[in-house]
């Protein structure tokens, strides 16, 4: 077979190729920084603004909150700017720091089960300083980067895949046994999701994902029983609700009937901005963290729900189309491992909140108000953007390009 055939493109695309990345490489950060895709940036940007306008409605009311959305823009920024220095990294070196972040986080879960803040029933925080951070929120990104490491280095044409799996299993299911016993069962699902979606894009045959979602629904009943109390508590309530039974609008089912309550009344146009009764009224708990979508469906209703979605539909899309340009294994699977945790977020939080799915404690990214979810979220699109930047970087001759 010849060269061509070899590489999967011409001679004239590869020189067109060669030249861009070289031309690439002698601009300076000003001119990487104009290379960068602004219109998927900026677009981030718009979702995130929409956020601190979301939290200054449901807050301003109540003293102790109303600075939420100042705190929120402030880490927005910074995180912003951390998402355009990650950008600019060669993937070489996402690759490098890959096991040394992974290793960290794992550190930082151990961390938190002997030295952890509690708080809502559970033990998920580090107090450093004057700082609350939540390690399990790192964990998905760096498990996201440590399995594309791992694939990159071990997956050739001739090996036997079967065994390779089972390492990559055992990659993800370490931090995500530390944050099931926190207990965090959402991050946990979030951090497994994204995780799986890295194995099947690393070659995992229909048959082995069969027989994985055939053991996943037989072991259901299993994890059920090793809930924490509260976390049963919500189950049997989203099944009650799912059968149609009557439930204590007072206990589990409360937060959920009225944040229902909420998006219903916004209607199609919604009741606007800073007009919404559940939402000035301080009627939906957590209505600034996992239930800031209520406000947004009171206020701006079907028409303002949809547009949200939709922007993040373009921004996903986007993710996706980039990881599968990318010319090394490692970028492929790292920006779509991590354009998969943002999306599965997105998902889980949405069906939560509209009672598709039990209350399991998921922020919306972007949206949401939480200085560790943003940073993570900022740091999975910098890794996004930097395999796109770097798309013609070939790291290895190992795994299918």
């Amino acid at each position: 077979m010849s060269r061509e055939g070899y590489t999967g493109f011409s001679r004239g695309e590869a020189r067109t190729r060669t030249a861009r990345s070289l031309s690439f490489e002698n601009v300076g950060a000003l001119g990487k920084l104009a290379k960068l895709p602004w219109g998927f940036i900026l677009l981030i940007a718009a979702l995130a603004l929409t956020g601190v306008a979301m939290l200054y409605s449901s807050a301003h009311t109540n003293p102790g909150e109303s600075n939420l959305w100042y705190l929120q823009l402030t880490r927005f920024g910074m995180s912003f700017v951390l998402m355009l220095v990650l950008a600019l990294l060669p993937l070489s070196l996402w690759r490098t720091l890959a096991i040394p972040a992974y290793a960290f986080t794992i550190v930082l879960l151990i961390l938190v089960e002997v030295m952890g803040v509690s708080g809502g029933g559970a033990q998920r925080w580090l107090q450093i300083g004057p700082v609350a951070v939540q390690p399990s929120e790192f964990a998905k990104l760096a498990t996201t980067m440590a399995l594309a490491w791992y694939y990159d280095r071990v997956i050739t044409p001739t090996s036997g895949r079967i065994l390779i799996h089972i390492g990559a299993l055992v990659i993800m299911l370490i931090p995500a046994a530390l944050i099931f016993k926190q207990p965090d069962f959402g991050t946990t699902l979030a951090l497994v999701a994204s995780g799986c979606v890295v194995i099947f894009l690393a070659g995992l045959s229909l048959r082995v994902i069969l027989f994985g979602v055939i053991a996943g629904i037989a072991a259901v009943p299993g994890i059920y029983f090793v809930l924490a109390d509260y976390q049963r508590e919500r189950v049997d309530t989203f099944l009650a609700q799912m059968s149609g039974e009557s439930t204590n609008a007072l206990g589990e089912s409360y937060q959920i009937e009225q944040g229902l309550i909420a998006i219903g009344g916004g209607g199609f146009n919604g009741k606007g901005w800073l007009q919404g009764i559940q939402s000035q009224q301080d009627y939906v708990p957590e209505q600034h963290t996992d239930f800031i979508l209520t406000v947004i469906g009171e206020e701006f209703g079907f028409l303002g729900t949809t547009t949200l979605l939709l922007g993040f539909a373009v921004i996903l899309g986007w993710a996706f189309y980039s990881a599968s340009q990318s010319q090394s294994w490692f970028g492929r699977l790292a920006s779509a491992g991590a354009a998969a945790t943002v999306a599965f977020y997105i998902v889980f939080n949405v069906g939560m909140v509209i009672g598709l799915l039990p209350v399991v404690g998921m922020p919306l990214p972007l949206i949401s108000y939480g200085g560790t979810a943003m940073l993570t979220t900022m740091a999975c699109f910098g890794l996004i953007l930097a395999a796109h930047m770097h798309r013609d970087e070939k790291l290895s001759s190992t795994g299918p390009i």
